[in-house]
């Protein structure tokens, strides 16, 4: 079975989210974006048409987005604000490719 790296490095930086040590709505509002993303990457790599998955798939990119200007709300620290970015940069292929649905 491949792997879906995008997916993969979407739950490593959920993984990394939720190590982080806030409270409250700002808590909240990370976490949710950052499952968002690793979510809908699968259930977009679970449709069985282009148009279904690079739907899920720009919502997920969307997500990121959302994900990295908290992390620049609450000065996160390098390293999980670069995984952000290149989990962002691999989302953002994913929505630009052209995609073939067996």
């Amino acid at each position: 079975m491949k792997t879906f790296r995008t997916l993969e490095l979407a739950i490593e930086f959920h993984e990394k989210v939720e190590s982080l040590k806030l409270t409250g709505h700002m808590r909240d509002q990370l976490s949710r974006a950052a499952s968002s993303v690793a979510l809908n990457l699968a259930e977009g790599n679970g449709k069985p048409s282009e148009k279904e998955k690079k739907r899920f798939y720009q919502i997920a990119y969307a997500s990121v987005k959302e994900t990295q200007t908290i992390l620049r709300l609450i000065k996160a620290d390098d390293d999980i604000k670069a995984l952000a970015d290149r989990l962002g940069a691999s989302a953002y292929k994913l929505v630009k490719a052209r995609i073939v649905v067996l």
